[in-house]
């Protein structure tokens, strides 16, 4: 479900479930731990790609198989949750490829990366209120990427905005053609690797410290909120039929 190459010293991990448009389901999550124990053992790694197989990045959360089990639910947010932090805590520059859809969960991804890249025609954003979800999980990265107004106000809004929109709000730091996109970004990641690898890895520790990136609690609390709010009647109302047709 996931795929991880290497050239010149930086890193791609792509999410590899095209026919589900990358969709985080259980097994996908896992796949991302068991990748990135991988990559956190690989010393000459001095950048890191997150990109999406075929023509999304990531469309967010597939609770197929989970939707009955509360108990699985809950696991399955936990894990995003670590994951999220794992790659916010990578000691290498990260940049999200977004040459699609990064909606709910995986506009999380794109936005707890340090750089994301994306296209004006891109969809991205936050639908979790739309579907009866509560936002938990990506919320304390959103608010560290754009503040605790804007995020507040695109969490509630919920819906997704274009790449363009996305950019102007602050969700991607570069935009460019989606001709442009794969060698923009790996223009970018050259770049970024000439740098010196312990400033980096210093600079990023202390960032995370600063911003709160660390917080293991916040992080549990927001996969449990988002758990509870799933189990419940508007949300199953609303969500079972996605899922059992």
């Amino acid at each position: 479900m996931i795929r991880i190459t290497e050239h010149e010293n930086i890193v791609t991990l792509t999410l590899n479930r095209a026919g589900k448009r990358n969709a985080l389901s259980a097994k996908m999550i896992d796949a991302l731990h068991a990748g990135l124990d991988e990559i956190e053992k690989n010393d000459s790694m001095r950048v890191l790609i997150l990109a999406g197989e075929g023509q999304a990045f990531c469309a967010g959360m597939d609770l197929k198989g989970v939707i009955d089990d509360p108990i699985a639910m809950r696991a399955m947010l936990r894990g995003l949750a670590k994951v999220s932090k794992r790659i916010r805590t990578l000691p290498v520059p990260t940049i999200a490829r977004v040459q699609g859809a990064a909606v709910g969960g995986g506009c999380g991804l794109m936005v707890v990366c340090d750089f994301a890249f994306t296209h004006p025609e891109a969809k991205v954003g936050y639908p979790e209120v739309d579907l009866g979800i509560c936002p938990a999980v990506v919320a304390p990265w959103l608010i560290k990427k754009l503040g605790a107004g804007k995020a507040r106000a695109m969490l509630l809004a919920g819906g997704t905005i274009s790449g363009a929109q996305g950019f102007e709000a602050g969700l991607a730091t570069h935009l460019c053609s989606i001709e442009d996109l794969p060698t923009a970004v790996d223009a970018f990641a050259l770049n970024l690797a000439a740098g010196g690898r312990d400033a980096l890895a210093t600079t990023k520790r202390w960032l995370n410290e600063l911003d709160g990136s660390l917080d293991d609690a916040v992080l549990q609390k927001a996969a449990d909120l988002s758990a509870d709010i799933i189990a419940a009647d508007e949300a199953q109302s609303r969500l079972r039929p996605l899922y059992t047709k």
